[in-house]
C-alpha cells in the first residue's frame, strides 16, 4: 500500500545543521508552493477532525499560521494565532514551551 503522505513529503525539504549544528530543518515553502501538494496537506491534516465539532484551531508563529489558519477553514472554525511575548495587546494567556535549539514563553 502506498503511503498517500508520500507526495507532500517529498515537496518537504530538509536542511541539516539549522539554525544550529544537530538541528534538521523542515523547508515547507517547496510545498506552499505547490497548489496541489499544499491542498494535499491540508485535507490530511483535516481529516481526522471533519465532522468532530471542532470550533478553533491555534497555530504557533509562524508556519503555525499558515496552515492553521487553512486548516481552520476547511473545518469551518475560528483561528488563534500564538505569538511570541510582546506582540499582541493583553489580556493574554503564557505557556511555556520548548523547541529542539531552545525554551519559548
Amino acid at each position: 500500500m502506498t503511503d498517500p503522505l508520500l507526495p507532500i513529503q517529498r515537496l518537504i525539504r530538509s536542511v541539516a545543521d539549522f539554525p544550529k549544528p544537530g538541528v534538521t530543518f523542515r523547508d515547507v515553502t517547496p510545498m506552499l508552493a505547490d497548489a496541489g501538494g499544499f491542498a494535499r496537506c491540508i485535507d490530511a491534516l483535516a481529516e481526522p477532525w471533519q465532522g468532530s465539532g471542532v470550533q478553533a484551531v491555534c497555530g504557533i508563529e509562524s508556519r503555525g499560521f499558515i496552515f492553521g489558519a487553512a486548516l481552520a477553514q476547511k473545518l469551518h472554525a475560528g483561528f488563534v494565532p500564538l505569538r511570541k511575548p510582546g506582540k499582541l495587546p493583553p489580556p493574554l494567556v503564557t505557556v511555556e514551551y520548548e523547541l529542539e535549539y531552545g525554551r519559548h514563553a
